[in-house]
Formats: structure tokens, C-alpha cells, sequence
């Protein structure tokens, strides 16, 4: 059951009470492995020792640090490529079969018997070092030196194995386990496709999902599995219980309460699964047609998740103090990133200078000051780099590099320099959250004060001096930098930019007025308020927000398709600016009527930053979807095509307005990566690797999270 905390109201660091220690968790991870080109892989095995071997058509390979080598250490060895590759029950020694001999280096190298050339083409070894073969049309048992043929199975063998001194063989008609030198059929199966041992039980892989039987009766005694990510069974791993499938489209591991599944190149080179083998830490080691993959499952916890992105911040993203995306060229090789600006330089950036201010309001690190002042350089940067007053440019770069929207892009006056225009509401929140977050938390010093008051001031003027719009070079207000009421109250109640828009005027109003103390600010919110109901405007139900078809802005029908998600990234963020600047106490109230009714909204997705401001303003919090959004967001933000939406393990919902696809959120990294404005039910999407964001989205609300002793 989700937790849901009720917070006294203004109290920001009342909060101990309910903090969640940060103990470690296990954080999923994948590693691939370099291989060579050309490989036709076979068959992966481990060792006694966790030595990863895989078996190739061009030969036998082993695992040497980051990458498959030919096996080249036993000498007599290294040129023979193997038929079959086994351990010994119980002792994990490599057993290989070769086209005329079955041998190990283990036990001095004793154990070997010389076979008819060609004739067997699978091997397994029991604890008591019994070898049972398998050929085309032969069956033999090898034990001391001596080879006994044994009647053959026409229906040919799928898989065979040693489990608890005991040979059981899986064909395509049945579980046979050897017994007196007969094969024995144990259970009855229609094509069976693969085999693995969970205490007394047989798992049995299907091409339509999984079961297992009693190993002595047969006897059916977990029914067919349905509801998994993929039901076409191709190989099977049991570890502590749990059961691993690998598949034409992934990998997964079958839990108690629910799958996780393996799939896209966020976690395997490709998706169709040629084998698995598990070592002594319950590592998975993946088998693919063209290479080789490990699952593993790290102990960390979220501090150190949160180090991992900053030092990944740090060493890669930063352009200028921007935070910048990479472009991988070709997808997905980070030895090609290169840092480009984009449509929302500012507001990505906001997440990162606001996760460096929590920071060090929460520690006091004299890096976290640095970071967040630099960031703040270029949000200056964008005010002086063009010729207009107060008029942010969206982003900035050197002249000749732009990489997004060529024709948004004007001459600086600088001639080194050009600088975006056509700047949105989108970067206006940013502005004001940047300057809420500094103000509060990192400016000690009258010098530092008046650098954030001379940002939202000049900017301020700016739209109220240009009748509430951002105004471009062309003298033209920009496609959503508009706040006036002629615009707003354009929109019907039933639009959420009525109320977006009322919003975020009335905070950044609030803010200026805060720093400033110019009463042009606070007259013209009030005026706003009185005379035209932006008041009334934020306080519009969500629950009313529906489509409203026929409403067209340059073009674009305002009123069609689903629910914003963009908006609500807007809106959370400037809540945190909207309440805590509030003109009076009454306001305060109002708005957090306004806060809670969008966080209920909102609650499926389980947003940890939209928790943490709710929980900052209205007083709203699910500790249990905080912890569990930090826990799942991935380590991997390369932009893989990731897809979902074939999985039988889910429950799909009607179509609906929300776009909500599922009953309930998949684990972050299950889903294609994502921001804070994207809708987090998306079960397919990504860019086939072709960009990687930065990690901002994660550090925001982790040092929120430290700031307010949720999470200690």
C-alpha cells in the first residue's frame, strides 16, 4: 500500500519524522562485453571459478576483463575448436567434447575417453563424472574410460542435463531421466523448448510460456505461465529460486510479485537470446547471436547513484554552463558524443542549477556553489549575448556550430557569437525557478543577491513593458511567450494553458516583486487577480481538463489531442515559486488547493520531484512512489528504441485522455528514457541510441529529497 504523508504547511525541514534512511538497494545494471567481429556464438558457461567461456563456431573464447578472447591457455588445446562445452555437476569443471575425444583439465587432466569420430554432438557430466553423449542417432554413456552405447531417441534431443545425480533429457516428445541405461519418460510435452531445475521441480520452457512437473511423478505442479513480458520460451536459468527466460525478444526474470524484464540495447547487444549462465554472485551472463551481456545486480545506494551522475555531469555535459545532451554518431558509441544545444537549453538546465542549490543548502560543499553559479553565468549569458533588452535568448552558441531550429537562430553582437530566439513559456519557468532556488539557498552576499534580482528584474520589464509577451527581434511576440489576458482568457476553462498560463505570470509577478520590491510587480498582479480572475484561473479544477477541439493558435488546435505533460513540468516547477512567494497568507491557502487537486492528478506516475514539491507547498507526499522513482530511474540514458507494448505481463487500459497505458508504471528502466515532460506511461519510444541526456533529471529531486529530510 502507498504511503501518503499529510505535512503541516509550512514547514519545510519538519520532515525527520518521516525520512526514509538511505540504505543500499539493488540497482540493476547491464555490462556488454566486447567481442570479436565474426563470432558465430554457440553457448555460454562458468566455472567453479566464474570463469565466463563461450563457445563459438570459430572456436572456444573466454572472458578477459571487457572482452571475449580466443582461449589460447592450454596449449594442447588452442586450436581445436569444440563440438559441446559442459560442467561437472557439483564441482563446475569445464568438460569439452571434441569430434573424436571428451576431456577436462580438472582432476589432473584424468578424466578423457577417446570417441568414435563425429559420432556424439552434446555432452553432460554428473557429480560421480559420468559423461552422457548425444549424437544424431546415437546415445552413449561414458564412465572410467568406458563407453556404453545406449538405445537411441528418435525424436532427436533438445537438451539434456545432470541434476542431483541424474541425467534427465528433454526432446521434443518428452522428459526422459536415464535410468539402468533406459530412458525412462517422465512427462509428456508438444514441443517442449527448453529445461532448467528448481528443487524437485523441471521448469519446462514452451513457445507459450513456461510450467514445471515433479521430477519423480511428473505430475504437473505449477501451471502455465501467461502473464510474462514474452511467452516464446528459448532458454531457461533457474537462480535462488527465481526463474530467468531468454527469448527471441529479451531476457527476464520472473519475480514474486512481478517480471523484469531484459530487453532493447539499453541492456543486451540485441534482443534474441542464444543462452544464459549465472555465476556465484547471481550475475547473468546473456548469450546473444553477436555477443555477450551480463545483468548484474549492484548494492548501492542513492548517494552513490547520485555521485554517479555527477561526476557523468561533470566530465561530459557541460556546454557553457548549460547542461547539454549528447549526439552519439553512430548510436550509441559515447567515444563519438558531442555536446549541442538544444530547444530548451534553460530549461534543462534549471534541474541541474537547482539540484546543485538544494545541494548545497543541504551540505555546504563549496563545489555545489561553484556549479550552481556557473550554470547561472549563462542564464545571465542569455540576456547580454543579443541586442535586445531584457529579452532571453532561448541558447547562445559560437558562430557556425548551431546544431536545432536554423532558421530560430540571429546574430550577436559579439560576431564570434549567434544567439536562439523565439524563446517559450517553457524557458520563462525556468528563469523564475532558478532565481527562486538561488535567492533562497545560494546567494549570501549582497553581491550575489543583486546578480538574481538584476536576472528576473530585467526580464520582468521585459513582459511587462511588451503588454505580457516575450517580444522577439521582429518585433513580434514570440509562439508562447504570452501571459496577457487576451490570450488567456482566450482559452476556455476546460484547456489547461488557462491555467498554466495564469500560473506562471503570477509567480514570476510574485517573485520579482519579492526581490525587487518595485510595487509595479505586485500592482500588476493584483490587477490580474481582480479585474481579469487569474486568481480564479489557477484555481480551475483538473479534473475538468478535457479535449476542447477548435481552438486554434498560429495554427495549432490548442483544444486537440491528449493531456500536456510538458505542462505539468511547467506548472510543478513554478508551484515551488508560486506558494512560497505568495503575497499573503490567504493566497498561500488557495494555492495549495490549486497544488493538491494537480497532484492527485498526477499520482499514478509516481514522479518523485512532483512528490517533493507537493509535499514543499501543499503538504501532499507518497514516501513509498519517492524512494521507488529514485530506486528505478536508469543508470543508462542513451536513448534506445525500447518497446513494451508487446508484453503479456502488463494490463493495457482503454484509450484515454491522459494517455496513461497501463494500470500501473513500469519500472523506469523498463520504459524508454524519458524527462520530467514526457508522459512516463509511454511503453514504446526512444531514438535507436542516438543522444544521451545528462542525469540532471535524477539529481533534482534526490538533493530535494536531502533538503526536505525525507531521505537521510
Amino acid at each position: 500500500m502507498k504511503k501518503v504523508i499529510y505535512l503541516a504547511t509550512g514547514l519545510l525541514l519538519s520532515c525527520s519524522a518521516w525520512a526514509t534512511p538511505d540504505d543500499p538497494f539493488t540497482q540493476a545494471v547491464s555490462v556488454k562485453y566486447t567481442v570479436p567481429q565474426g563470432l558465430h556464438m554457440v553457448k555460454v558457461v562458468t566455472d567453479y571459478n566464474d570463469n565466463v567461456q563461450v563457445l563459438t563456431k570459430e572456436g572456444f573464447y573466454r572472458l578477459s576483463g571487457q572482452e571475449l578472447v580466443r582461449d589460447l591457455r592450454f596449449r594442447p588445446l588452442a586450436q581445436k575448436i569444440p563440438v559441446d562445452v559442459t560442467t561437472r555437476e557439483g564441482s563446475g569443471h569445464l568438460y569439452y567434447l571434441y569430434a573424436d575425444k571428451c576431456l577436462t583439465n580438472g582432476y589432473a587432466g584424468i578424466p578423457y575417453i577417446n570417441l568414435p569420430p563425429g559420432k556424439f554432438k552434446r555432452v553432460a557430466v554428473d557429480v560421480n563424472g559420468r559423461m552422457l553423449l548425444a549424437g544424431d542417432q546415437a546415445m552413449a554413456i561414458a564412465d572410467n574410460g568406458k563407453l556404453t552405447s545406449l538405445p537411441d531417441i528418435p525424436e532427436g534431443v533438445t537438451s539434456m542435463e545432470a541434476n542431483g545425480g541424474e541425467f534427465f533429457i528433454l526432446t521434443p516428445k518428452a522428459v526422459y531421466q536415464l535410468k539402468d541405461n533406459r530412458f525412462i519418460p517422465i512427462h509428456r510435452v508438444n514441443n517442449a523448448t527448453a529445461m532448467a531445475f528448481s528443487g524437485q521441480d523441471i521448469v519446462l520452457g514452451t513457445h507459450h510460456g513456461y510450467y514445471a512437473v515433479n521430477r519423480r511423478s511428473g505430475d504437473t505442479c505449477l501451471s502455465l505461465q501467461l502473464r510474462l513480458p514474452v511467452t516464446d520460451i528459448a532458454q531457461l536459468l533457474v537462480v535462488n529460486g527465481q526463474v530467468w527466460a531468454g527469448t527471441p525478444q529479451g531476457a527476464f526474470l520472473k519475480g514474486d510479485s512481478a517480471c523484469r524484464y531484459f530487453a532493447s540495447r539499453r541492456w543486451l547487444d540485441q534482443d534474441s537470446v542464444k543462452g544464459m549462465t549465472v555465476d556465484s554472485n547471481g550475475d547473468v551472463y546473456v548469450l546473444t547471436g553477436t555477443g555477450l551481456n551480463k545483468i548484474t545486480f549492484n548494492r548501492q545506494t542513492l548517494a552513490q547513484k547520485a555521485a554517479y551522475f555527477q561526476r557523468k555531469i561533470r566530465e561530459k555535459h557541460i556546454r557553457y554552463g548549460f547542461i547539454a545532451n549528447l549526439q552519439l554518431d553512430p548510436p550509441g558509441d559515447e567515444r563519438t558524443a558531442q555536446m549541442a544545444d538544444t530547444d530548451n537549453d534553460g530549461l534543462w538546465t534549471s534541474f541541474y542549477l537547482g539540484s546543485q542549490a538544494f545541494r548545497y543548502a543541504t551540505t555546504k560543499e563549496p563545489a555545489a556553489k561553484r556549479y550552481a553559479w556557473e550554470a547561472f553565468e549563462a542564464f545571465e549569458r542569455i540576456l547580454s549575448v543579443n541586442q535586445l533588452t531584457g529579452f532571453p535568448s532561448r541558447t547562445f552558441e559560437r558562430k557556425g556550430y548551431k546544431n536545432s531550429d536554423p532558421e530560430r537562430w540571429r546574430d550577436s553582437p559579439d560576431p564570434e557569437w549567434e544567439w536562439k530566439g523565439h524563446t517559450s513559456s517553457d524557458e520563462f519557468v525556468a528563469y523564475i525557478w532558478i532565481a527562486a532556488v538561488l535567492h533562497e539557498m545560494v546567494a549570501e552576499t549582497p553581491e550575489e543577491q543583486q546578480r538574481v534580482t538584476a536576472f528576473i528584474d530585467k526580464i520582468m520589464t521585459h513582459i511587462l513593458d511588451h503588454k505580457y509577451t516575450l517580444t522577439d527581434i521582429d518585433n513580434k511576440p514570440t509562439l508562447w511567450g504570452r501571459w496577457g489576458p487576451e490570450y488567456i482568457n482566450w482559452y476556455p476553462t476546460t484547456i489547461g494553458d488557462r491555467r498554466l498560463g495564469s500560473t506562471t505570470i503570477m509567480a514570476g509577478l510574485q517573485l520579482a516583486y519579492a526581490l525587487t520590491g518595485k510595487e509595479r510587480y505586485k500592482t500588476a498582479a493584483y490587477e490580474l487577480i481582480k479585474k481579469y480572475g487569474y486568481l480564479k484561473n489557477i484555481l480551475i479544477d483538473y479534473r475538468t481538463i478535457k479535449p476542447t477541439p477548435g481552438y486554434l493558435h498560429m495554427g495549432i488546435d490548442m483544444g486537440n489531442g491528449g493531456w500536456n505533460h510538458s505542462d505539468d513540468e511547467m506548472a510543478f516547477l513554478t508551484y515551488w515559486v508560486l506558494y512560497r512567494y505568495a503575497f499573503t497568507p490567504e493566497l498561500k491557502e488557495q494555492y495549495k488547493t490549486a497544488i493538491r487537486n494537480h497532484w492527485e492528478m498526477e499520482r499514478p506516475e509516481k514522479n518523485a520531484l512532483w512528490n517533493l514539491i507537493t509535499m514543499a507547498t501543499a503538504g501532499n507526499f507518497d514516501a513509498t512512489a519517492t524512494t521507488w522513482w529514485l530506486q528505478t530511474f536508469p543508470m543508462d540514458l542513451i536513448t534506445w528504441t525500447i518497446t513494451n507494448s508487446h508484453r503479456q505481463d502488463i494490463t493495457l487500459l482503454p484509450a484515454n485522455f491522459r494517455n496513461q497505458a497501463t494500470a500501473t508504471l513500469l519500472p523506469l528502466d523498463e520504459l524508454p528514457v524519458h524527462r520530467h515532460n514526457a508522459n512516463a506511461f509511454t511503453l514504446d519510444g526512444g531514438h535507436n541510441g542516438d543522444s544521451e541526456l545528462a542525469g540532471d533529471e535524477f539529481l533534482l529531486p534526490y538533493w530535494m529529497a536531502r533538503y526536505l529530510k525525507v531521505l537521510e
